[in-house]
């Protein structure tokens, strides 16, 4: 092999090698679709929905039960602040802290927590779906609190500029007017009721339905959104 060839060769492997750390560094993904398995995780790896309610359930919440429980939502909070944030009161008052400490922890720990005899969850779940809940947990949480008024509820975004975005890549699915489809409430409504569970959804998609997910774009196009949602009819 001459120099010019061998040269082109180890550009060759510069490039590949480049573009393999590109793509295992990517972890925005990831980062999503456990934002997804924190929504509803037996949903998004198939499993059958939870028949009986959580061990860990707290015995004073008697107005939640079966699958409801096994979310981790249900404990921890759209919000992620549990007892300190939106789910101080209400139908998932539950007393159980948030997860606002773990921001920046290590995977290990987390994924130890979820496999612990509190959670329950070893061998309910692949490798794969704890490194994306623990990156969800570990790298995604955003400070909720300066991008909703937790008072009035309202999103700090333009609602004129995420009418841009909602009206290109959301009402294909949900319309313009967000009262599509049928068999779930307004946009409108869900985003003045509880916009915390809304700006997770629109970072993270549905689990499992073909909704895109904002995640990788800046926070403020999906705090845009939001802030239209809660101009659209709620009924």
């Amino acid at each position: 092999m001459n120099t010019k060839n061998m040269v082109s060769l180890f550009a060759l492997i510069l490039t590949i090698g480049f573009s393999h750390q590109a793509f295992a560094a990517e972890e925005v993904s990831s980062i999503a679709r456990g934002g997804q398995l924190y929504d509803k995780w037996f949903k998004v790896v198939g499993a059958d929905k939870p028949k009986n309610t959580h061990p860990a359930w707290p015995s004073s919440n008697t107005k939640k039960k079966g699958n409801a429980t096994h979310r981790c939502k249900a404990c921890h909070g759209w919000d992620l602040m549990g007892k300190d944030g939106a789910y101080a009161s209400g139908s998932y008052k539950t007393g159980i802290k948030g997860l606002k400490n773990l921001q920046g922890a290590s995977n290990s720990q987390v994924i130890a927590a979820m496999k612990d005899s509190t959670h329950g969850y070893t061998g309910k779940m692949a490798a794969q779906d704890f490194t994306d809940l623990a990156n969800f947990i570990t790298k995604g949480q955003i400070d909720i609190d300066k991008i909703i008024d937790r008072k009035s509820k309202k999103a700090k975004g333009d609602s004129a500029q995420g009418e841009r975005y909602y009206n290109t890549v959301c009402a294909g699915c949900h319309d313009k007017s967000g009262l599509e489809p049928k068999d779930m409430p307004p946009l409108g409504k869900l985003a003045n009721k509880n916009p915390w569970e809304i700006i997770q959804k629109i970072q993270n998609g549905q689990p499992n339905e073909d909704m895109p997910a904002m995640r990788a774009f800046d926070l403020q196009v999906s705090v845009d959104i939001l802030s239209h949602l809660q101009t659209l009819p709620k009924e």
